[in-house]
């Protein structure tokens, strides 16, 4: 970020969560800047500082906030269930989050658990229905990515069918019935007719079929955990894939072991969205402030290979879909690190390995198939003809 140094007038104070990456060194010339671990953030800390920029650890509640300083705050996030909105509005602090930053990241994520859960389950794509509650930024990307698989998709999100119609969308009931895989992508609410505290509650999981795969990688407060446990203990269901989870950063082991897959809330870590992130809370500042500074954007890592070679002589569409995603990115890596040290999830996201996204590589294709070439260019990789 190409930044001009502040007048000696100007004096601001920012708290950063120090896991936010790539942002060090780039608002040190507006002001004094400390980096402190987003769950260790005080009212001490915040009381004489003009600007946070946060993630999902830090509470932004009434408690943090009263007395401070506090004009405005940024979470380099898609989620902003941690900040009383209501607190700050009726305070004058502006909030903002970072709306869709990772949605290509936790498709890349969803792709990698539906080739997973294939090979694990026996699906075939174009045999099975994909539900998806919640048809944002990221429940859009997800349906791009189902479509491109070759799954029939089903959609809900009342919320969006009121606004703008209800062609498309069907009810909860409907998802409960035609679903063979269905997965979460709402924010976390606690009251109202869209409340989604516990969506998916015993009652929802005693009428699902038993041949059902939940998937949630939205909040782990969508799911009731304990409703869970018991549905798959029970054989309930077929199977479910948690990234969140209730009480984190202390997931239910006895839940863990019954799951499909499990990680540590890492389905949006692509450093592409981080970097996404980042950049647009450090901008957010910039204009609420009114700084004298141009437009920025972290450099992100190349990847070590970015150009995967695929046969596609003799093999299925979607073997050739395996191929591509598990050559990017194994979701199965995630959850062996989790499984492995599960008291080490915070851990494990603050230092979680640089995931590149599918627009970072390029397919180069031989033999390619007449129907292959378009759907693998509509969830991200570029592609050439060998």
């Amino acid at each position: 970020m190409k930044v001009l140094p502040r007048p000696k007038y100007l004096r601001m104070k920012i708290i950063i969560d120090d896991k936010i990456p790539f942002i060090k060194g780039v608002l040190e010339p507006y002001g004094e800047v400390e980096y402190i671990a987003g769950a260790n953030i005080s009212k001490d800390d915040v009381k004489d500082a003009d600007a946070l920029i946060i993630r999902t650890r830090t509470h932004c509640t009434k408690e943090l906030l009263e007395g401070s300083k506090i004009k405005f705050i940024a979470t380099a996030t898609i989620g902003f269930d941690h900040i009383d909105t209501a607190y700050c509005e009726q305070n004058g602090i502006y909030w903002t989050n970072a709306a869709g930053c990772n949605s290509s990241s936790v498709q890349q994520y969803m792709a990698s658990v539906l080739i997973h859960l294939a090979g694990k389950h026996g699906l075939s794509f174009k045999k099975r229905t994909l539900g998806v509650i919640g048809v944002g930024h990221v429940g859009r990307k997800v349906v791009k990515l189902a479509e491109a698989l070759g799954f029939r998709v089903v959609l809900n999100d009342p919320p969006l069918a009121r606004r703008i119609g209800p062609c498309g969308y069907i009810s909860l009931d409907g998802i409960i019935r035609e679903a063979d895989v269905i997965t979460l992508h709402v924010p976390l609410t606690y009251e109202g007719e869209d409340k989604t505290y516990h969506l998916i509650d015993e009652n929802i999981l005693k009428r699902l079929n038993p041949n059902t795969i939940l998937i949630n990688c939205s909040r782990g407060e969508v799911v009731d955990n304990s409703a869970l446990k018991m549905a798959l203990k029970e054989k309930r269901i077929a199977g479910a894939v948690l990234d969140v989870w209730e009480n984190e950063p202390h997931p239910d082991l006895e839940l863990m072991s019954l799951l499909d897959i499990a990680t540590p809330h890492i389905a949006g870590y692509s450093a592409d969205g981080k970097a996404n992130g980042s950049a647009m809370s450090v901008l957010s500042l910039v204009r609420f402030f009114k700084l004298n500074a141009q437009q920025w954007f972290p450099e992100i890592p190349a990847p070590e290979k970015p150009v995967i070679p695929i046969d596609c002589k003799g093999k299925t569409r979607q073997q050739i879909f395996s191929e591509a995603i598990n050559s990017v990115y194994r979701v199965a890596d995630d959850d062996k690190r989790l499984r492995e040290a599960p008291d080490t999830f915070e851990k494990l996201r603050g230092s979680y390995p640089i995931r590149r996204e599918f627009s970072a590589y390029t397919l180069e294709l031989s033999n390619s198939l007449p129907d292959i070439e378009t759907p693998l260019k509509k969830i991200g990789f570029n592609i050439t003809l060998k």
